[in-house]
């Protein structure tokens, strides 16, 4: 408890300063947060309150103030979110449920490109970075977007946006360590080449520490990475803007396995390392005919590979999108566009884990549409549209979706929506072959002399997984420093994802021979969640600004009666109750405080309790240019467990421990 007692004791004696003329928090006041323009809910720039989904925007003031080290951290922040730290690199992440280390009905983005894997339709979250403070705001939509945005957009959609060139001029330095994070350092600088032309270039590196297992020993999973990138905006005419963005990085990572041998004592556990390394390059080109009317075409070629004991990975990916915006009369705007992605993947297989074929070649069609219908001026918009996609794995898929806004007035909006999405399958759904667990002679289930393997197969006749979602919202600003956002939701599954035991057989390769326990991945659970998620927004004082959220969940889920332990594992990975509380205050005109408290419900099926987390951090600004600042995180307790891994690949459980960690960052 000392990191908690010596930020609590400096938070204290810096309360009495607090009368000297503090600043306003940031420079939007409440009323103008309903007006933060985005663009991942319509593919087009609207307004927060004319949007009728489920939308939380993390801003960059949110992400500095609250003294996060990386983006799954900074996910915390957005209700209805799950985001849980398996060890020091990895994490669950997820919207609405259904969480796992290989999450896969949550679509994510930066700038516009998809970071999810081709091999299981997840997010590898140790190898998505970028500059914290490059971040303009995280746009988090709980709920389908697959729409506009496609298959596996079925629980959410996180788009990560980043400041144009412009806006990052001149120079940037920090660095910091302490206890988990043992060391880091960012540089970026950025300038203009002629006229109308900004660039930006940056690198950063940073070695984190690692977590510790239940009894509070090191674990296996510290963490080090060196990433560099840069961005170029000009402006070619009054109608034409090109973009060109990229990225370059090399990290490794480490984790404790256990693999199933059929030797005694039937279990291989051991310290594994994970290298990665890849890149990416995008350029986008806007071309706007007139102020209702614009065009928008993007590629990207993204370079990923990833090796480790079990497992290996490269994998090339080409991305072509092309969206054209106008209006149709006076009271119609329609949004469409047309998509193709081209990936190639080479897997290194091995006896645990591998893929059959070993490299594969896949082709995604897509096109969408999309109207926005004005009913009645400024007090009601309906909205139509669909995404249609071919994929190699199911064919041809519909992702259509209707949803109505009302504004009965300048403080209140209402908004309901009913869509249907599908998560198609991946790689890992059809051609995976995992040897999962042994289980030794004359145990039971297994009555024979020989030691069973249990194996899990992908299965090639696979449906995609389905969800109609029924969605109904209201957002309103109570005074001029209060405002709610409150989302419910009722989602219908079908088709999820189970294993189905096959028919025993006998293997003799690898030697000693043993038994086969087959299971094959199937469709045959299905079932409802449903919930409800509220934010607050309050600002008591001018220098004081207080943010809440609340989540409530619940997955109902069914199979077949020897499927039904597959439907209770999903049921138990997601916490039903969820509680974010954020206080920023600026204490002096050079001194800020903010505190972040969180809880979060326990897992039942992976013996996750309950726990409550503490960060504060204080800064300081001795100069405009300087800034000193020290952060606690997880002050409440030791040590505590977010997560567990999965069966299927066992990565042993370590513990998130507290620590503090200094930063000093000059800008000039």
């Amino acid at each position: 408890m000392r990191y908690f007692w010596i930020l609590l004791l400096a938070f204290m004696a810096t309360v009495g300063w607090a009368k000297e003329n503090p600043t306003d928090l940031t420079e939007l006041p409440i009323e103008d947060l309903m007006n933060i323009e985005i663009t991942s809910v319509s593919k087009k720039q609207q307004k927060l309150s004319d949007a009728a989904a489920a939308i939380f925007v993390i801003t960059q003031e949110d992400i500095r103030r609250s003294g996060v080290t990386s983006i799954p951290e900074a996910l915390r922040m957005a209700p209805g979110v799950e985001v849980a730290q398996i060890n020091a690199n990895q994490w669950a992440i997820t919207a609405r449920g259904f969480n796992s280390r290989f999450a896969n009905k949550l679509l994510v983005l930066i700038d516009g490109r998809s970071v999810y894997s081709p091999l299981f339709s997840g997010v590898f979250w140790n190898v998505q970075d970028t500059l914290l403070e490059d971040i303009d705001r995280i746009e988090v939509i709980r709920g389908p977007g697959a729409t506009l945005w496609g298959a596996n957009a079925v629980n959410g959609v996180i788009n990560i946006i980043t400041k144009q060139a412009k806006d990052t001029q001149g120079g940037l330095i920090s660095a910091g360590g302490g206890t988990q994070e043992r060391g880091f350092g960012e540089i970026q600088y950025g300038g203009k080449i002629g006229e109308g032309t900004y660039y930006r270039a940056y690198t950063k590196y940073f070695n984190r520490n690692h977590s510790v297992d239940a009894s509070g020993q090191a674990a296996h999973d510290g963490w080090d990475a060196l990433r560099g990138g840069f961005r170029l905006d000009s402006e070619l005419s009054a109608h034409d803007s090109i973009t060109l963005q990229g990225d370059i990085y090399r990290g490794k990572s480490g984790e404790t396995l256990a693999v199933a041998s059929v030797k005694a004592p039937f279990i291989q556990t051991f310290d594994d390392d994970i290298h990665t390394q890849g890149g990416n390059i995008l350029g986008r080109w806007i071309h706007t005919f007139s102020k209702s009317s614009e065009m928008v075409f993007q590629m990207y070629y993204d370079r990923t590979e990833r090796q480790e004991s079990i497992n290996g990975e490269k994998r090339n990916t080409l991305d072509m999108d092309l969206q054209h915006r106008f209006a149709l009369g006076e009271r119609q705007e329609v949004v469409w566009g047309l998509g193709y992605r081209f990936t190639r993947d080479n897997i290194k297989n091995s006896f645990p884990v591998s893929f059959n074929p070993d490299q594969r070649t896949n082709h995604l069609f897509s096109g969408f549409a999309q109207d926005d219908i004005v009913l009645f001026k400024e007090r009601l918009r309906l909205t139509l549209g669909s995404k249609f996609e071919d994929n190699d794995f199911t064919g041809f898929e519909i992702q259509p979706n209707v949803r109505m806004l009302w504004t009965p007035g300048s403080r209140h909006s209402l908004w309901g929506a009913v869509s249907r999405a599908v998560h198609t399958p991946a790689r890992a759904d059809v051609d995976l072959r995992v040897n999962a667990s042994v289980i030794p002679p004359l145990v039971p289930p297994n009555p024979g002399p020989l030691p069973a393997y249990v194996t899990l197969f992908g299965n090639p006749d696979l449906k995609s997984e389905e969800l109609v979602a029924y969605e109904l919202g209201y957002r309103f600003q109570a005074t001029n420093r209060l405002s709610f956002d409150i989302a419910s939701f009722y989602n219908v599954y079908d088709h999820l994802r189970s294993a189905e035991p096959g028919s025993p057989s006998v293997e003799a390769s690898p030697p000693p021979p043993h038994l086969l326990f087959p299971l094959m991945v199937s469709n045959q659970v299905k079932g409802k969640t449903y919930g409800v998620e509220v934010a607050a927004d309050w600002r008591p004082l001018e220098w004081w600004r207080i943010q809440a959220s609340y989540s409530y969940l619940q997955i109902k889920l069914n199979g077949s009666e020897s499927l039904d332990s597959t439907a209770k594992v999903d049921q138990g990975r997601s916490p039903h109750h969820q509680f974010h509380l954020r206080s920023s205050m600026d204490l002096r005109r050079d001194l800020e405080c903010n505190l972040n408290f969180r809880f979060v419900d326990k897992l039942p099926d992976f013996d996750v309790k309950s726990y409550a987390s503490l960060d504060v951090r204080l800064a300081w600004k001795p100069h405009p240019n300087l800034e000193l600042a020290i952060v606690g995180q997880n002050l409440l307790s030791n040590h505590h467990a977010e997560f567990k891994g999965e069966a299927i690949i066992s990565s042993l459980p370590t513990e998130v421990e507290r620590s503090v960690y200094g930063k000093i960052t000059w800008r000039f």
